[in-house]
């Protein structure tokens, strides 16, 4: 698990240096490691390397993990992140597994549409929460990817004022599969654009806290764009990834 630790630190080290080519600082970006497919002991390692968020793409594999990533105890020490780390939502989220996803994640990115919202404010008034949600959007307008059209942001937002219970903290997207970073580059300008429109109307309880985008192939791309939440898989757990 070594090839772990070693990863996540060159990806640490990518983020700092694409951060400080956009003017910011390395602290304000956070990296979600995407654990989709991955063993609970290759969780234990990237957490006990210094991995603070984790990323799944489906309910039911996270649940399959959850109780044990969060009450690890290894032979030797606790390891602390797995009693910290924050669940995130990458992927695609049902009505009908809410109820479930909001037992265990912190962060959904991946809201994209008004039934989705009301199902998570109904449950979450349920359950006396406040379940903090992205709204994602299709910047590149590929009919195989969810999300608004940006076209629909500004209005959905008003619409969203129906369901305080779930609040709104920021927008996701997802480039395309391409062999050239800078390809994305117009889609996550597109987000970085969006959440400034968003921020600009003041709706009440909506903040643009976060802009989700970014992957292994192309996140420092996304951090020069204003990313600040990078969700990063192979190239944290694939030893022969070229990091």
């Amino acid at each position: 698990m070594n090839s772990i630790a070693n990863n996540l630190f060159s990806i640490t080290e990518r983020i700092a240096r694409a951060a400080e080519r956009s003017n910011r600082t390395p602290d304000s970006i956070e990296l979600v490691a995407v654990t989709k497919g991955r063993s609970v002991p290759e969780i234990h390692a990237a957490l006990a390397a210094g991995a603070t968020n984790i990323g799944e793409n489906r309910v039911q594999e996270a649940r399959q993990k959850y109780a044990a990533v969060t009450s690890v105890v290894d032979a030797v020490r606790v390891i602390p992140a797995a009693k910290t780390c924050r669940w995130h939502l990458i992927g695609h989220l049902q009505r009908n597994k809410v109820k479930v996803a909001l037992d265990m994640f912190s962060l959904i990115h991946s809201v994209d549409s008004l039934r989705l919202l009301a199902e998570i404010a109904r449950r979450a008034e349920e359950q006396a929460l406040q379940i903090e949600v992205l709204i994602q959007v299709n910047t590149t307008r590929e009919t195989s990817k969810y999300g608004l059209d940006a076209e629909e942001l500004l209005p959905f937002m008003a619409d969203a004022q129906a369901y305080p219970t779930a609040n709104i903290v920021g927008l996701m997207t997802m480039g395309q599969f391409s062999p050239s970073p800078d390809a994305n580059r117009p889609a996550f300008a597109l987000l970085r654009s969006l959440a400034e429109k968003a921020e600009a109307e003041q709706f009440p309880g909506v903040t643009m806290q976060y802009l989700s985008m970014g992957m292994t192939n192309d996140f420092e791309v996304a951090i020069e764009e204003g990313a600040n939440l990078v969700r990063i898989g192979r190239a944290i757990f694939e030893p022969s990834m070229s990091v």
